[in-house]
């Protein structure tokens, strides 16, 4: 039994609950335990500490874990959110915007984890703007900041889904930014320690065929029966909400095709971090990840 532990509650981690909704694990013969998770950082002191096997989460964690202990060896193994999914919602419709229109506007980013606002400052500072010149507030959750932007106390929010739809579809805001059009970002895989991949190997092997399998399944699956499959990791998304939110976040390209990490989405992750000063160094790509049962998966072709 593979003991998987999530990172939060998010609707962008569709592919991970579709994995169990449509049986891919069993289809690959591998048992896996789901785990809800207290907070991320506490998901991924778990998985150092051996309590759990596997998680998943931002390669911006494991980054932060060998920057500070260069023996560690958590690794990613399995891309699935391959693109930024938090978006820039406005009161008012911007269609040229850009991301340094964002000085000037009261502006609230995203507190609940740190990788929206550090890729979003790059963003920024990329289009020629300080991000600490904006009128920024951080601090208050998504919900809040969605409330204090419908009450006019807000002139932008950065969010997640289904937060985002939400705002559009009711006309109280208007997109101006989608984070995944910046490109590739690797943004959630499957995270283990290299031990576990080595003692453990046919079962994650099986795991990576199962995730391989989920991404197909979402890519070709109407939206509406994804949330018939789902509804029960999220009871309280109302079905048009939930379909249109993965209906945009697919025709954004937020998941990858098949497992495999791409080494420009970790690239252009660290440089982000590295201007936001997260990070004061580059860590090598085959050291955060390990792609080996990813190409084994693509290798072997769809079952």
């Amino acid at each position: 039994m593979i003991v998987l532990q999530e990172n939060f509650r998010a609707l962008f981690y569709t592919p991970f609950y579709a994995a169990h909704a449509i049986g891919a694990y069993e289809a690959e013969k591998v048992a896996v335990e789901l785990r809800d998770s207290p907070d991320p950082a506490r998901t991924a002191a778990d998985l150092r500490a051996g309590r759990i096997d596997v998680m998943w989460g931002g390669p911006l964690r494991v980054l932060l874990t060998h920057a500070a202990d260069p023996a560690s060896d958590v690794v990613c193994f399995c891309d699935v959110v391959a693109r930024d999914p938090f978006f820039v919602i406005g009161r008012e419709p911007r269609p040229n915007f850009r991301p340094s229109d964002l000085v000037g506007p009261r502006f609230a980013s995203v507190s609940e984890v740190p990788t929206p606002w550090l890729c979003l400052q790059d963003d920024i500072r990329r289009d020629g703007a300080d991000p600490t010149a904006l009128t920024r507030t951080h601090g208050p959750s998504m919900a809040e900041n969605a409330a204090s932007l419908r009450e006019g106390r807000l002139d932008a929010i950065q969010v997640f889904q289904p937060y985002a739809e939400q705002l559009l579809r009711s006309g109280a805001g208007h997109l101006w930014y989608a984070a995944a059009n910046r490109g590739l970002t690797a943004y959630t895989t499957l995270v283990t320690r290299r031990a576990v991949l080595t003692t453990r190997r046919d079962e994650l092997a099986a795991m990576v065929r199962a995730m391989y399998r989920s991404l197909r399944w979402l890519s070709a699956t109407p939206g509406i029966e994804i949330a018939r499959a789902l509804t029960s990791f999220f009871p309280d998304v109302p079905t048009a909400i939930f379909v249109g939110a993965i209906d945009r976040y697919r025709a954004l390209g937020l998941y990858g095709p098949d497992p495999v990490t791409r080494p420009e989405g970790v690239a252009r992750l660290q440089a982000a971090m590295r201007s936001g000063g997260a990070l004061d160094r580059d860590i090598p790509f085959e050291t955060v990840v390990d792609n080996t049962l990813a190409n084994e998966a693509v290798a072997a072709g769809w079952p």
